[in-house]
């Protein structure tokens, strides 16, 4: 795996990276997991930019980003992007990379040097952990390869068992 890759255990809110990304739903409604500490911490900048961005360009697609900024969040920016709801003999690898890329395209067009990404469909979208890590792990280090333009992915995961399956896929 490339070295601009790492592993941290913490809040991705916190993140001192150029952009964070959010697991998102279409219509970036920030309820719940990591979209909502997102709202939480990003207030009132996140919500209002997504509600913005929701009315100018309707729901967020598969493969697609929405961007707003991050409010007093130390980092600049908020890639939102939506993963896959995990569907038994879907192509949810398929998508989840397309989630993946969607997110580090979208860092390389507001200039971002650094990003942290969480472990994507994972939660409440039923992702098996260990298998969305390596799909989230494998796809970075994938368009790294392709002429990614980061200096930095951050894999930040909130729990040590999290980390773990990131680590394991490294």
């Amino acid at each position: 795996m490339d070295d601009r890759i790492s592993v941290v255990v913490g809040d991705i809110t916190t993140q001192e990276v150029d952009a964070i990304v959010n697991a998102a739903n279409p219509n970036l409604r920030h309820g719940g997991g990591v979209a909502a500490a997102i709202a939480h911490a990003g207030a009132p900048v996140v919500d209002r930019e997504s509600r913005e961005w929701i009315r100018r360009h309707g729901p967020v697609g598969q493969g697609e980003a929405a961007v707003t900024g991050a409010g007093p969040m130390p980092a600049h920016h908020v890639v939102h992007v939506v993963g896959p709801v995990y569907t038994p003999g879907a192509d949810n690898e398929g998508l989840l990379r397309a989630t993946v890329r969607a997110a580090l395209d979208a860092a390389v067009t507001i200039d971002a040097r650094s990003v942290a990404l969480p472990a994507i469909s994972s939660g409440i979208y039923g992702y098996p952990p260990d298998e969305a890590c390596r799909v989230i792990a494998d796809e970075a280090n994938a368009w790294l390869r392709a002429g990614g333009s980061l200096d930095e992915i951050r894999l930040v995961a909130y729990s040590d068992t999290t980390a773990d399956h990131f680590r394991t896929a490294l």
